[in-house]
């Protein structure tokens, strides 16, 4: 008896579900994952889990952590990474970049008083180029370097001016704001244009100026390294550039009590190249570095 052509094409279409669910559902994920059991990639399939020397997973080498004391400030004995914007930092869960580009250069300032509907501080927003110039600013205090940057200001917000002008956007200055800067703090430049530089009050509206960055004295080439200074796409990245790691070096061998030339070896052994001779840049990748630190160079040895 033949079937229907309707009923054939649809016992066909469900014949050719069973044979592909079973082929790349059942059958392909099976053999990926006894692939990924042969030497050499069975780490990798596992998540690149990194061990101590007791052999406690501590991590992955695939995703930067924070090295920070309960009060989140750096522990000076360890090399620190990159900034994160995921969740509270380096959080797999809440993989994201900031979302902050070139034009981010005016905070909003923290209006004293003001709370939010759950009763929490106004805490304000802050600018890339403020973001920028306060890692700086840290990074520099930490490893004693100069942290200065253009478009900073000494007190490590982004240098930025509101501008007035008699015709709005030409003509003489009539008033000019650093916005950045919070009243009563001391404005970074003290005049502008022939006027004296107020600082910012918060909450007030300095929207009727030009945004006017001002570049200062300081270096073309900062000390600190951008790394340094910006998260990565993912907020996860767990290198950093060997100009970062050398700022540190000497940091790191005075908390540990040792030379800086040996731990400049093993900065230099935990240094990856380019991919393939010439894809991307080298690096280094921070926790592993640091698990060789106390491995090899413990704190106080």
């Amino acid at each position: 008896m033949r079937l229907p052509t309707w009923l054939a094409q649809h016992l066909a279409a469900f014949r050719a579900v069973l044979v592909f669910t079973a082929l790349l559902g059942l059958a392909y994920p099976l053999v990926m994952v006894g692939v990924g059991q042969l030497p050499g990639l069975h780490d990798r399939t596992e998540g690149s889990l990194v061990r101590d020397a007791g052999g406690t997973v501590v991590g992955s080498s695939l995703i930067g952590q924070s090295f920070t004391d309960a009060d989140g400030n750096p522990v000076p004995r360890y090399f620190q990474p990159r900034p994160s914007a995921a969740g509270d930092g380096y959080d797999p869960t809440a993989s994201a970049a900031s979302n902050l580009g070139p034009e981010s250069v005016e905070d909003i300032l923290p209006v004293p008083g003001v709370v939010d509907a759950e009763g929490n501080p106004d805490e304000g927003t802050q600018s890339l180029l403020t973001q920028v110039c306060a890692r700086s600013r840290a990074a520099g205090e930490l490893d004693g370097v100069d942290g200065r940057r253009p478009f900073c200001t000494p007190d490590g917000v982004g240098a930025v001016l509101r501008v007035f002008h008699r015709d709005g956007l030409t003509g003489p200055v009539t008033r000019a704001v650093s916005v950045n800067q919070a009243c009563p703090a001391t404005p970074f430049v003290a005049t502008f244009g022939g006027v004296a530089v107020e600082c910012a009050v918060p909450g007030q509206d300095y929207s009727g100026g030009v945004i006017t960055p001002v570049r200062g004295d300081a270096p073309d080439r900062p000390a600190v390294p951008a790394d340094a200074v910006t998260a990565s796409g993912s907020g996860l990245d767990p290198h950093i550039s060997p100009a970062y790691a050398s700022i540190q070096v000497a940091r790191v061998a005075r908390e540990r009590q040792t030379s800086p030339d040996e731990v400049r070896r093993l900065v230099a052994e935990h240094t990856d190249g380019r991919g393939l001779g010439f894809l991307g840049e080298p690096r280094v990748n921070v926790l592993e570095l640091n698990l060789a630190l106390d491995r090899e160079l413990p704190a106080g040895g």
